[in-house]
């Protein structure tokens, strides 16, 4: 029975590449036999017709001789043949498919297989730090030096894990390729899968002498002294990332990031809204009556405030621009100052008779 591979992919004839790769990406995952509602005839047809197409010499083949592609070498088509059938196996390059059957690892069994792949090139692990800073530094800004131990590059070997000057072994059993070639048996017959060379943990070489300060994992353990620029204007619980300065990765992989969580004490003297501050200020009776002029205090410093006569206990005047910077650079926040007006308490019975005479 003739199969028609593009149509089972849902492409056209004039498909790219990467069109033909995306199309199979979505269909597998869809008709995936441990998902509910999976068609495993289905994927094992995809996987069948992805074989084809992504191999540009196989794809120009079965352009070239259609129905006959299926039978080897059946109507003169030499060349071929062994990809017709595809129930006693087929090969599977690790790096060029890892990204189409990641999350169908169960099925196909390559989690071990792309685990040691990678484990030469991991990243290193991420650092989270709490950093506490008062109100008035996170307002302005300031610089931290911070300590911490984390993994790092062997200064001795240089991460590469030798002492230096020690022969460089070529691994036997992969002929210091760092990769080995292991038959896998899957739900869709045998498959040989490319994986990295558990000897030499996909080096392709080994060392007669490893390094004696980190014992040849190329890492060891330090503390580090960071100087930190915390930007004007943060808040609390904010987080800060620094590339490249979390964990070392073995063998020259990318080392982690370090987050920064910010803490900011809190000040009894203000309180924070957004790019805003907010303060209180009593005044006496006789203030609010007659007006006056009273000291606030602010994050630059002390200022002057003044209070028309009249003010109602709970009017609430804006010092523009004495807030906190935004973090854009573009300007400052108000400082809002709300005044109470208060009550006074213990009045002689003249003060009181003052007080009536006033209020009739």
């Amino acid at each position: 029975m003739n199969k028609d591979y593009y149509k089972v992919l849902g492409v056209d004839k004039n498909a790219s590449a990467e069109e033909i790769k995306k199309s199979f990406r979505q269909k597998a995952h869809q008709c995936h036999p441990d998902k509910q509602g999976g068609d495993e005839r289905k994927f094992k047809e995809l996987n069948e017709a992805y074989q084809v197409l992504s191999d540009s010499k196989k794809r120009s083949q079965y352009d070239q001789f259609g129905s006959a592609f299926e039978h080897g070498q059946a109507g003169g088509a030499q060349g071929f043949g062994g990809f017709g059938d595809f129930s006693g196996g087929f090969n599977v390059n690790m790096d060029d498919l890892g990204d189409i059957f990641s999350g169908l690892g169960d099925v196909f069994g390559f989690g071990g297989g792309q685990g040691q792949r990678s484990r030469s090139a991991r990243r290193g692990s991420d650092i989270q730090v709490l950093l506490a800073i008062n109100f008035n530094e996170a307002v302005f800004g300031v610089e931290k030096e911070i300590s911490l131990k984390k993994t790092v590059k062997c200064s001795k070997c240089q991460g590469e894990g030798r002492e230096p000057g020690s022969e460089v072994i070529t691994c036997k059993t992969c002929g210091g390729k760092g990769r080995v070639i292991r038959v896998q048996r899957t739900i869709l017959g045998n498959m040989q899968v490319q994986m990295a060379c558990e000897d030499c943990g996909g080096e392709g070489k080994s060392f007669k002498e490893k390094c004696s300060a980190c014992r040849g994992a190329g890492l060891v353990q330090e503390i580090v002294n960071l100087k930190v620029k915390i930007p004007a204007g943060i808040d609390n619980n904010e987080t800060i990332r620094l590339s490249g300065q979390g964990e070392a990765a073995a063998k020259g992989g990318q080392a982690g990031d370090l987050y920064l969580k910010i803490r900011v004490n809190p000040d009894r003297r203000f309180q924070r809204d957004g790019a805003n501050i907010k303060s209180r200020a009593e005044i006496g009776f006789s203030q609010a009556a007659l007006g006056d002029k009273i000291e606030i205090v602010t994050v630059d410093g002390p200022v002057d405030l003044k209070i028309p006569e009249g003010t109602q206990s709970g009017k609430i005047f804006i010092l523009r621009d004495k807030g906190v910077p935004y973090l854009n650079g573009r300007g400052r926040g108000n400082h809002l100052v709300e005044v109470i007006v208060k009550t006074p308490a213990g009045l002689s019975r003249k003060q009181k008779e003052l007080l009536k005479e006033l209020g009739a």
